[in-house]
Formats: C-alpha cells, sequence, structure tokens
C-alpha cells in the first residue's frame, strides 16, 4: 500500500493508506501508485483523486479540489502540502458558482499584473472545485 498524507495551512486533511493518487502537477496529472519513482513536483489548481484499493471502480473515487502546493513522492509515502485543499462532501455548488462569478469580475477589473494573476489563480481555484462538486452531484 501507499501512504497518502494531504497537509494544508488549517493541519492534516487526509492521512489513510490507499492504492492509488492522480494529482495535478505543473508538468500535467500523474497517477501515483506503491514504489513509485521519488519525486518532488510544483502542483496547480487542480483535483487530487484517491483511489482506496484496486477493486474500486472510477465512481468509489475519493475527490478533493486544491489550489496548488508541492507534492513529494517516494516508494511508499505521497505527502502533498497545499494552503487549502477541500473534499467534495464540503463543497456546495451555489456558493462556488458565485466565488467563480466573482473572481471573473475581479480578473476583468483588474488595474495591474498581480491583481489580474491573483484573479486568474481564483478562477483556476473555483473551476476545479465545481468540477469536485459535480462529481459528487452525479453520484447522488
Amino acid at each position: 500500500m501507499l501512504t497518502f498524507e494531504l497537509v494544508t495551512l488549517s493541519g492534516i486533511k487526509f492521512d489513510e493508506d490507499v492504492y492509488e493518487v492522480i494529482i495535478p502537477t505543473a508538468d500535467g496529472q500523474i497517477g501515483v501508485f506503491e514504489n513509485h519513482a521519488p519525486l518532488v513536483a510544483t502542483t496547480v489548481p487542480g483535483i487530487v483523486s484517491v483511489r482506496h484499493s484496486k477493486q474500486d471502480p472510477d465512481n468509489k473515487m475519493e475527490h478533493f479540489a486544491i489550489n496548488g502546493g508541492v507534492v513529494e513522492v517516494n516508494k511508499r509515502r505521497v505527502r502533498l502540502l497545499a494552503d487549502e485543499a477541500t473534499h467534495s462532501g464540503e463543497l456546495v455548488h451555489k456558493e462556488i458558482e458565485e466565488a467563480l462569478k466573482l473572481a471573473k469580475k475581479m480578473k476583468k477589473e483588474a488595474k495591474d499584473q498581480v491583481s489580474f494573476e491573483k484573479a486568474q489563480n481564483l478562477i483556476e481555484i473555483h473551476h476545479a472545485k465545481l468540477k469536485v462538486a459535480s462529481i459528487k452531484k452525479r453520484r447522488h
């Protein structure tokens, strides 16, 4: 088995033995299994998916929306450090849509590059949250 630890500014969000973890990195999505080659990579806003056992179908995977961070992989452990990670069970679709609208407005009204990039990052985070919320909605 592979131990996956998801750590945020508010503490440990997830720490369990799993079969597979799919992580969005700056170079694309990676799937991590036990005995993966050692790796340190930057993550981007997106969805982290966790398969608890080999027999679990895709619709039994657990999902988190992250805002980016750093992931460290070795043969038996994946440690992802992110400022924020939201489990699918914590997401409210309507609230995310409102936050996304606000982020788009911020981007449109940005007066400098820093404000523009901050708004763009928020848009990417809220898109990831919407995807995770949609996955949750389809299951119910």
